[in-house]
Parts: C-alpha cells; structure tokens; sequence
C-alpha cells in the first residue's frame, strides 16, 4: 500500500516517459483484455454484462489503468495532483454499482483479481521489450498489484455500504407496506408498495400480536417475507394491544408488535408451534388486500377473552366466543331479559342455576355428563334443573327460549 501513496507524494517517474507513453496508447487494447478474461473467467459477469455496461466497464479499466500510469511518471507541472484519491472515489462508486447489479463482493474481487493479471501481463510485457531493467520490472509489479489491492478495498467498501443502504430502504419500504396493509389502501396502491418493497404478493395474510421483546427471537423461526409492525405505527390502541393493567402501567401499546405472515392455511400449525410459549395471539386467515380485519379481530379476541401471555391464543378456537361478544351491550341486554326468572333468587343461588342450566343445554340434557362437568351428583343436577323448570314453566322448552339462553350463557361468565 505504501508504493502507490510515496509515488503519488514523491514526484519521481518509475519508468521513462517513453515508456509510460507506449503503455497509454495501449491501454485501450489492453482493457479490452482485461475485460474479455473477466467475462471468460467470472461466471457472474459472464451471465449479466450487455454490450452497453460491457463498454462503460472497459472505459472504466482503461481510466483506472491511466490514473496507475500518471501514479508511474507524475506531471511535474501539477504538483498538486492527488490521482490516487480520485481512483480511490471511482472504485469505491464502481463497487457500489455493482451492489445495485446485484453482484456480489466476492464476484468483484474475483473480477479484481483476473483484470490485473491481464493488464500486468500486457504492460510488463511491453515495459521488457522497451529495455526496462529487471529490478524495476520487479518493483513495477509490486506497484501494479499494491494499486489494486487499493482499488479493490474500495471497491468492496463501496460495496459493503450500498448493501447496507440498500438493506435499510428495503426495510423502510417494508414497513411503510406493512402499516398501510393494517390501515388500508386501494389494491394498486398496495401492489405497488409490495414492488418497490421487493416484496412477493401473497394469497393472505395472518396478523400475528406478539410482545415485543419476543419479535427478535422469533422471526428466523418464520418465513423472510413475514412484515414486522409496531402497534404503535399499527394504529392499535394500547388498552386493545394489551390488558388494561398493562396498559395503565405503559407495557400495552409499546411492548406489542404485530407480524403479518403470509400463506399459513396449510402450516397454521407449524405457526402455533413456533409461536407456543411467546404470548402470542393469532388473528384469522384473511386476502391480503384485508390484512387490517385480521389484526382487528387479533385484537378483539385478545381483549375479550384476557390473554396475558403464555400459551398461544389462536382466533379459530374461538370463533364462537368471538360472535357471542361482538354487541356487549346486546348481549347483557339479552341476558337480562333471558335470566329474569332467576332475579329474585340469592346470588349464589343464581350463580348454581345458570352454570347448572349452561352445561344442561351445552350437553344435550345428558344429565350423567351435566353431573361429570360440574363435579356434582346427578340427583344434584335432577334438583337444580327441577327448580329451573318451575321458574321458567313452558318457556324452557321453547326452541326460541332455549336459542336465547344458549347465547346468553355462552362464554359461561
């Protein structure tokens, strides 16, 4: 590294002008060399070069190859000329080029690698026909590939700091799809979010309330097309994204997060699995244009039904309890007005009825399995259900009577 930088500071020419010269008049030649090997020998130059990027490449080699020369035989009338920061910006813009190609480092390098070889075989060649002394062919070729290796540290810098650019605009696309698929868009809209986000379009999606301290972990464990969301950004509230204790202490809005998993019909499973044990609530199956109900519902399940972490809570096991408390109001309206005929009785004696009426109605009148679910005796249930029959008289064989006391009793609270 240090030949180039004390060529570029000493002002000392290398070779003779002459020589220097004759190697310029053949650079173009001599690129076009380089060039060739590069697309015999690098399998990912060999597939993705078309004629105009090939051009602009060997332009690219050639101007390199001039600004190692000028580095040879500096112009006494520029002192000031730094030719080595200037190949240094161009290689490093080369390598993040070559990021946006979707070639790889390693293909550079390799690219690196073949087009000095080339270009020292043709100038060395040159520079020994010319006469040039042994013990400056050798400290020539410590220059030429001293030069590349400067050349090629940039580039791969370049490199490096577009896939990490390219990276972090990809993510923000990302999430900026993921928060409109949960608040809504026209199709197009959405599609063309999905595009500029690289981001393959799903039959569905499934939205997915997790804590947040659980998102890191868990992700590897799901597809790479699977959308991260703070609830936050969601627009989930923070008494719906948690308990209302949770809330109140600022671990509900901001300690949840939402994933948006794509196709799980048929691995819906594998989803409980990996989800098992992280507090995890699994919203429904939904087209992935309407990836917001999923979450809605996530959401409603979570509230209604107190999850607090632990075992996964998955919607489809309780789509009835779901139905049951869409209309809260309706439904404590239809419970008032169905268990009246229980008003006047004690508490506790209410309390004994209605569960013994719920798993009588749940349990088709089976009055041995009424007996197992309630841990009683039968004579027990025969008793409870004798009383119910004398406060409801004809009523509770009423099929709209019994309809009504199934939803009342439903969620069993």
């Amino acid at each position: 590294m240090a030949g180039p930088a004390r060529l570029e500071a000493g002002g000392e020419a290398l070779l003779d002008r002459e020589i220097v010269a004759t190697l310029r008049a053949q650079l173009p030649a001599t690129a076009g060399l380089a060039l060739t090997a590069v697309t015999d020998e690098v399998p990912e130059y060999a597939r993705t070069l078309g004629d105009d990027i090939a051009n602009d490449i060997a332009q690219a080699i050639a101007a390199a190859l001039d600004t190692f020369l000028r580095l040879l035989a500096p112009d006494p009338q520029d002192p000031g000329a730094a030719p080595l920061d200037a190949a240094r910006r161009g290689a490093y813009e080369l390598g993040r080029g070559e990021a946006l190609s979707d070639r790889t480092a390693d293909a550079l390098l390799a690219a690196y690698r073949v087009g000095a070889r080339v270009s020292w075989r043709e100038m060395s060649s040159t520079a020994v026909e010319q006469g040039t002394p042994a013990p400056t062919i050798a400290r020539f070729a410590e220059l030429v590939f001293a030069y590349i290796d400067e050349l090629s540290a940039a580039s791969v810098a370049g490199h490096a700091d577009e896939v990490a650019a390219s990276g972090r605009r990809q993510q923000q696309r990302r999430d900026l799809l993921g928060r409109t698929l949960l608040t809504g868009a026209p199709t197009a809209t959405l599609v063309e979010l999905a595009d500029q986000a690289a981001w393959p379009l799903p039959d569905t999606l499934t939205a997915v309330l997790l804590p947040a301290a659980r998102v890191h972990d868990t992700l590897p464990h799901l597809e790479a097309t699977t959308l991260h969301v703070p609830a936050d950004a969601a627009g989930v509230d923070a008494t719906e994204a948690g308990s209302e204790e949770r809330a109140g202490t600022g671990e509900g809005l901001e300690a949840t997060s939402v994933l948006l998993v794509a196709d799980v019909v048929r691995t819906r499973a594998y989803l409980r699995r990996v989800l098992d044990g992280r507090g995890a609530v699994i919203g429904p199956v939904r087209p992935w244009t309407r990836a917001g109900e999923s979450l809605q519902v996530a959401v409603r399940a979570q509230r209604l039904l107190g999850h607090d972490g632990g075992e996964v809570l998955d919607v489809t096991d309780h789509l009835a309890e779901l139905v049951v408390g869409a209309d809260p109001a309706s439904l404590q309206d239809l419970r008032d007005e169905v268990l009246s005929p229980l008003r006047d009785l004690s508490p506790g004696a209410a309390d004994r009825l209605r569960e013994t009426l719920r798993a009588w109605l749940l349990h088709l009148g089976r009055r041995s399995e009424v007996a197992d679910a309630l841990h009683v005796h039968p004579q027990t249930v025969r008793y409870r259900m004798n009383q119910v029959r004398d406060l409801y008289g004809d009523r509770i064989d009423d099929p709209a009577t019994v309809q009504a006391l199934i939803i009342a009793l439903a969620r069993g609270d």
